[in-house]
């Protein structure tokens, strides 16, 4: 028994109609905790209190810390989870939702970050949002669970911020035998880190973050995001903010379901490019969101619509 669910997998309509391609989708939004990043940090959690950890600390606002508090909760073992000071009230009413000790601190995740480290005492475990082979190791069940369907894509497409759904998907790929399948990597432009790495051959940190879609957020992408790259067959695509937003408000109105922009930029390359067009059939990891609101969307389209 997991603390992650198998998430449906469908085939999308509209997608496949806006891009000419089979369009599959893995609704990952659907884990207990709002978004894929249960599936790592379940696994994690699970290690850690196996091995006697009997608090958990994360240092995420978003949705790696609301896995925590969930996994946390349902294992009975105390979660303590630092943000920053631009963390959202939605946000922290749904880390409290999940009975989690919330401290604010600094004005970006670094600093949250590094006073979530002071608290790791002698039996607590640290729980990074996304660069730890527990957590890619987690993530990589979302492959299994495809290859299980039968169903094998032509192209994997999913989003990138630290890189850890990405490890985790190489991963999998690779146990399952796809070695031939390429990932395709979204990011939104101003968050764009691996795509920096990528070009420029070696991890690079970004002077700064400009992009809305704040789970993207990562100044610089783990090394084992990179080193999958060479691993595996990964493309870099970059699509706007307001791309993504707009694929958040035309997946709302296909599918039922509300994403933040970070999962947007997956689906923008869909809705809003002919990046896909190569490939027949494609698998979308719809890794989900749990502190969007319909009025933070339409806020963030209005702000971010060309002038």
């Amino acid at each position: 028994m997991t603390l992650h669910i198998p998430t449906p997998l469908i085939e999308s309509r509209p997608l496949s109609q806006a891009c000419g391609s089979n369009m599959w989708l893995k609704l990952d939004a659907l884990q207990p905790s709002g978004s894929f990043k249960l599936r790592g940090v379940g696994h994690a959690c699970e290690v850690h209190h196996a091995r006697g950890a009997r608090r958990f600390v994360s240092s995420s606002g978003g949705n790696a810390g609301l896995a925590v508090a969930y996994a946390g909760r349902k294992l009975g073992v105390p979660v303590t989870v630092v943000v920053p000071e631009t963390t959202t009230e939605r946000a922290k009413e749904l880390l409290r939702q999940e009975d989690a000790e919330v401290i604010v601190h600094g004005s970006a995740w670094h600093e949250a970050n590094a006073l979530a480290q002071t608290l790791v005492g002698a039996d607590a475990a640290f729980i990074h949002p996304f660069d730890d082979p527990l957590l890619w190791a987690g993530h990589a069940s979302l492959v299994d669970e495809v290859a299980q369907t039968g169903l094998k894509p032509d192209a994997v497409v999913l989003s990138v911020g630290g890189g850890g759904l990405l490890s985790g998907v190489v991963e999998g790929l690779q146990r399952n035998g796809w070695v031939d399948v390429p990932v395709v990597a979204v990011e939104t432009e101003g968050a764009a880190s691996l795509h920096a790495a990528m070009r420029a051959g070696h991890s690079v940190e970004l002077q700064q973050l400009t992009s809305i879609a704040t789970s993207l957020g990562a100044k610089r992408v783990a090394d084992q995001a990179l080193a999958s790259t060479r691993q595996h067959p990964v493309v870099s695509q970059l699509v706007s903010d307001h791309q993504a937003v707009q694929a958040c408000q035309q997946f709302l109105h296909d599918h039922r379901l509300l994403v933040e922009p970070a999962c947007g930029a997956a689906l923008a390359l869909a809705y809003s490019t002919q990046a896909l067009a190569a490939y027949r059939t494609v698998l979308i990891v719809v890794c989900g969101g749990a502190t969007a609101t319909l009025a933070q969307i339409q806020a963030w389209a209005a702000s971010t619509r060309p002038q």
